[in-house]
């Protein structure tokens, strides 16, 4: 692990440093104590107050996985994350498809995960994590409803800690996903996704539309049933609104 004071963000660095073919272990940990330009999905922002909450970045070679299936790391990612955070905060943690931490209907946290690619292979996957631990206060004109660990559970956690409880879980799942367990690793991102199986609203074109999430492929692709038919869409398609 390398702990740094500051750094615009943990990706950035993390993929500056394979560009420049430093020899890196896989599961090789940038963590930051100050993320000033964190990223989130679309180049939306991260807010992070300094010193309080976990911003880091993991180095992964998934060169077993075919990139048309690039979305199972991401499913590996997600389940091994909540499953260290449902040791704190039960089952109301949810992953909210495609890439955020949900507790009951406000958001805990996000993953950015960038695949760096050499021709039709892997050259390095970036793991890009941010959770809010230990702040407590959230500008109020933020849509998701922002909370903490520490709101949560009115008291403060161990970064350190708690990181090393995140990357034991990623890794495990990682290494599930190595071994080709997939249905299983399917099934609980699945059981652990923010409104799955309930009625929940979209948007498409400017359009709100009622939905039932049904499935979430291997391609990352999230199937909806509405109006009686089933229909897959990608995260630039269709955007997840607030609840019913």
């Amino acid at each position: 692990m390398i702990r740094l004071p500051e750094v615009d963000s943990t990706n950035n660095f993390l993929k500056a440093m394979v560009s420049n073919s430093e020899p890196l272990p896989e599961g090789t940990v940038i963590m930051a104590d100050n993320q000033f330009a964190g990223r989130g999905q679309q180049n939306n922002t991260w807010y992070a107050t300094p010193g309080l909450n976990l911003t880091f970045s993991v180095y992964l070679n998934p060169s077993f996985l075919p990139i048309s299936r690039q979305f199972l790391l991401n499913m590996a990612v997600s389940v091994g994350i909540r499953e260290a955070l449902t040791a704190f905060l039960g089952d109301f943690l949810k992953i909210k498809w495609p890439n955020d931490l949900y507790y009951n209907d406000q958001k805990l946290g996000g993953i950015l995960i960038e695949n760096i690619l050499s021709g039709n292979k892997y050259k390095a996957s970036i793991i890009g994590v941010g959770i809010n631990v230990n702040q407590l206060d959230f500008d109020l004109r933020l849509l998701n409803r922002p909370t903490s660990m520490g709101k949560i559970l009115q008291r403060d956690v161990n970064l350190i800690e708690l990181l090393g409880q995140i990357c034991s879980h990623i890794e495990g799942q990682y290494l599930k996903l190595k071994s080709g367990n997939l249905n299983s690793l399917q099934e609980n991102y699945l059981n652990g996704l923010y409104k799955f199986s309930q009625k929940a609203l979209f948007r498409q074109d400017g359009k709100i539309f009622e939905g039932v999430i049904t499935t979430v492929t291997d391609t990352g692709l999230l199937v909806i049933l509405s109006e009686g038919a089933e229909k897959q869409y990608n995260f630039k398609e269709v955007e997840f609104l607030n609840n019913i």
